[in-house]
Order: structure tokens, then C-alpha cells, then sequence
């Protein structure tokens, strides 16, 4: 068990974030809750890259000193499954949104699906969702799209070094993707609907992999709690 001084001195700690929760809901429950602990007034905790509060799955987290680590682990490849619903977009990208067009899809076969991901693989460009964390002239971008106000978004440059179809369920496709640092998952599910001369959307996600850290190895929060109450 991990001791205060433990805790203050730097860990990285492996939590399994769940549905509807955000990243900074995880951080703030944790670090009141080692605080309870071991009665610290005031101690560093810190995640190593966000996670939608619809996606679930890998949150590395670091306290202490190990906090000064966080940009190495946000840069390390990770690694992603999920479902991409056909014949639907949303302004989201995913399903924080209402699906505001559709399209056809009766030409879209099993076969088009695993080819058109050869597309993605490789260094891309992606334009961010409308609805993300980004900031552009100090605000965030989803802090625009809420006001129904409209904002230039830049490309960036991402790298996917793997996309595979899974299973496909009538519309909707489970897929498993290794991506860098900054690649969103809800724009390639956007962008592989308008690959197949349709529309799409992202709706499931779960983060299985951060560098050598897999979500096998990650407590859910009322686990990580327990333990840490019995210590």
C-alpha cells in the first residue's frame, strides 16, 4: 500500500474513467480523496491527456513530483476502441450532439468499410472538433460553438499507425486505432463518413493504452478509493 509520503514524493496512478464523467471530475475527486486520507493540506495531481465525458477508459495520472512527467506520457502513441455509427452526423462528432443530417447508405459494404481505412493510416491532416477543450484567442472552442458563434479551425498533423474494423453490426462499426499525441477520434469517425460518400458519427470510445500503460492494469475510482481507505 502506498503510504503519504509516497503520494507526496510522485506516483502515476492508472485510473478507468467512467461514462459522463470529465477528466477534471477524476483529478478533483482523487486528489480530495488522498487528501481525506492521509489529512495533506495541499498536494500536485494531474492527468496525462483528457478524456471526453462520454469516452471511458485509461486516465494516467500523476501526483507530486511525478507531475513534471505528465508531457512525456501525454506524447506516447495510444491506443483506442470504439463505435462508429454510419448515416449520421452530428455537430459533435460524437453524441454530446443531436444528429443533424443523414445520409445514404445502402451502398456501403463490408468490403468499402476495411478499404476506406487504408486512407487514415499514416501521417494525416485532421481539423479538431468545433465542440473541444482547444483554444483559439483565449476561448475554447466548444465556448464558440455553444454561442452558435463560427470559428476558423486550423488542420494539425496527426500519425495513425493502425485502424481496424473489428465487427460491423449493420450501421454500426467497432474499430480499434493507434494514434498519436492530438489526433481526435470523433473527427476520424467524422471524416471516415464523408471517405465512404456518406455521414458519421463517434458513439462509443474507450481508451485502452497509453504508451506501455494498458486499462487492464486500471482500478475504477471506487476501487482505487477502497484501497486507498484500507491503507
Amino acid at each position: 500500500m502506498l503510504s503519504k509520503d509516497d503520494y507526496l514524493s510522485g506516483q502515476v496512478l492508472l485510473i478507468d474513467k467512467p461514462l459522463n464523467w470529465t477528466s477534471f471530475q477524476v483529478i478533483n475527486k482523487l486528489r480530495w480523496e488522498i487528501r481525506q486520507a492521509f489529512q495533506i493540506k495541499k498536494i500536485k495531481v494531474g492527468h496525462a491527456g483528457t478524456l471526453d465525458p462520454l469516452a471511458t477508459g485509461l486516465l494516467v495520472i500523476c501526483t507530486g513530483k511525478m507531475t513534471k512527467q505528465i508531457d512525456t506520457f501525454q506524447g506516447q502513441i495510444k491506443e483506442y476502441t470504439g463505435t462508429i455509427t454510419l448515416g449520421g452526423t452530428t455537430p459533435s462528432f460524437d453524441l454530446e450532439t443531436e444528429i443533424n443530417e443523414t445520409f445514404p447508405t445502402e451502398h456501403i459494404t463490408e468490403a468499402l468499410i476495411k478499404e476506406t481505412t487504408k486512407q487514415f493510416i499514416g501521417d494525416i491532416q485532421q481539423f479538431p472538433p468545433v465542440f473541444s477543450a482547444l483554444k483559439k484567442d483565449g476561448k475554447r472552442l466548444y465556448e464558440f460553438a455553444r454561442a452558435g458563434e463560427e470559428v476558423e479551425i486550423k488542420s494539425r498533423l496527426v500519425s495513425i499507425s493502425e485502424f481496424e474494423i473489428t465487427n460491423i453490426d449493420v450501421l454500426n462499426v467497432s474499430f480499434r486505432v493507434v494514434c498519436s499525441k492530438g489526433t481526435y477520434i470523433r473527427s476520424l469517425a467524422n471524416d471516415f463518413g464523408k471517405a465512404l460518400q456518406s455521414g458519421a458519427h463517434l458513439s462509443a470510445l474507450r481508451r485502452t493504452k497509453i504508451g506501455d500503460f494498458h486499462v487492464d492494469n486500471a482500478p475504477s475510482i471506487d476501487d482505487f478509493i477502497k484501497d486507498l481507505n484500507i491503507s
